[in-house]
């Protein structure tokens, strides 16, 4: 099984499509309607790969998040994530839904090995022990109002972070 997480309007064909709202009108038949920030319903080691653009920053808890990603996949499962990167930028901030903050740097809590893992996670309750397989960053603009007539721009850096899940 393939999981993309927080799909909203990407609906894609194979995947098992998972968001908290249920797209109106619904035009595939393989979508779930989850609340994330909850235990996962998927059962242990079932899932061979997460697509996450522009979820992670919506939900409360990024510890509960990248234990219950690593819970599902299975032995070297792949999680695909895509956040705005919180050190970069007013894009973290300027969305009223955003509940927690994310950046390529804090992904060392969760890679196994790195030392923030080594000292940390059994203290901030991690399981989750990741292989980081690739971070790359970009950014967009975006114009508030019409481009032409030189109004506001927001830049926003986001990272995609490639894991592969160790067990």
């Amino acid at each position: 099984m393939r999981l993309n997480l927080g799909c909203s309007t990407d609906l894609r064909a194979g995947w098992l499509n998972v968001d908290s709202v249920r797209p109106d009108p619904l035009t595939v038949e393989n979508f779930q309607q989850v609340d994330l920030a909850l235990p996962w319903p998927w059962a242990e080691s079932s899932v061979e790969e997460i697509y996450a653009a522009d979820l992670f920053e919506h939900l409360p808890d990024r510890v509960h998040t990248m234990n219950e990603a690593y819970r599902v996949l299975r032995p070297g499962g792949i999680l695909r994530m895509e956040c705005p990167d919180a050190a970069k930028g007013a894009g973290q901030w300027q969305d009223p839904d955003h509940k927690s903050a994310w950046t390529p740097n804090a992904l060392q809590y969760y890679t196994d090995g790195s030392p923030a893992h080594k000292r940390f996670a059994a203290a901030y309750g991690i399981t989750a022990r990741f292989k980081v397989l690739g971070v790359t960053e970009r950014v967009y603009h975006e114009f508030a109002g019409d481009p032409q007539s030189h109004g506001v721009v927001c830049h926003v850096w986001k990272f995609t972070a490639v894991l592969e899940a160790l067990k």
